[in-house]
């Protein structure tokens, strides 16, 4: 059963920050670690797959060859669950459990 995948407002920031970070260097880089943030994001819609997060209520997804994690919680709707996309966090960042990270 495909779920629902919404991103939150610091997820899609951090989205924008990694791929800026990336895109001054190298775009072509950039639009491929794009679509692969956005794919594995979508991915967990369909199997919702990773590790129990730092964060309680939270899992964690590696993002396919890059260093980065995918934060996300599953919610209950009244329409059935919902994968919520709550951060894209490089894994270079402080991150001890129960908090969120902070910039290193």
């Amino acid at each position: 059963m495909k779920r629902p995948v919404q991103w939150s407002r610091d997820a899609l920031e951090d989205f924008k920050q990694q791929i800026d970070y990336i895109v001054a260097d190298n775009p072509s880089a950039a639009r491929r670690v794009a679509e692969r943030i956005s794919a594995a994001g979508t991915a967990l819609g369909a199997l919702a797959t990773g590790r129990p997060g730092r964060v309680a209520g939270t899992y964690e997804k590696l993002v396919t060859r890059l260093p980065l994690i995918i934060a996300y919680a599953i919610t209950q709707t009244p329409d059935g669950e919902v994968i919520s996309i709550l951060r894209v966090i490089h894994g270079a960042r402080d991150w001890h459990r129960d908090s969120w990270p902070t910039e290193s």
